[in-house]
């Protein structure tokens, strides 16, 4: 059927599964490092005062211009007008729920959140950053603190040996090093 004869509000929401990160548990609170609350306040205020702005003028040069219902330029903007509403209403959850938690300087070897933890497995070597679920990034090492990894790590020390389910099998976990550094 030709988009003419149907109704612009009709059209299904488009899921961007990249666009939101996991979900906290129920009940759980929404840690976060000032570098990652900054972060996502940087990007909201890009969003509204320069993205949102910009496709607005576009969509209202494109309705000045007739006929609306083959106006791509109108349709993709209203679409993307939406895209962006939505991040932002997410955002503004996001940040009236944070709770920033400063572990720069943070002087102890028991891991917490915020903690730079080098581990020894039988893969080898390697280093993770506990973050907040806003913050993830698995290319750099930055873990949830509500991932499995964390959970098999918070709490202990320097030189303890944790045991990690994976689908195959448990894996051991030797904490060779744990630091507090400022989450860049």
């Amino acid at each position: 059927m030709s988009k003419a004869f149907v109704k612009e509000g009709s059209d299904a929401p488009e899921q961007d599964a990249s666009a939101e990160p996991a979900t906290l548990p129920a009940g759980a609170k929404n840690y976060i490092s000032r570098t990652g609350y900054a972060r996502l306040d940087t990007e909201r205020r890009q969003l509204v005062q320069g993205e949102r702005p910009e496709v607005v003028r576009v969509v209202s040069w494109a309705a000045s211009n007739g006929d609306r219902s083959e106006n791509g330029d109108y349709i993709y903007g209203k679409r993307r007008l939406r895209e962006i509403d939505r991040r932002v209403r997410y955002l503004i959850k996001r940040l009236e729920n944070a709770e920033i938690v400063d572990c720069a300087g943070r002087d102890t070897d028991q891991v917490f959140f915020g903690a730079t933890v080098t581990l020894r497995s039988g893969a080898g070597e390697r280093t993770v950053t506990i973050v907040g679920v806003d913050e993830v990034d698995p290319a750099h090492g930055r873990v949830s603190w509500i991932s499995p990894i964390a959970r098999a790590l918070l709490k202990a020390r320097a030189g303890d040996v944790v045991t990690l389910a994976t689908p195959a099998g448990p894996e051991t976990l030797e904490i060779m090093d744990v630091k507090y550094n400022e989450i860049d």
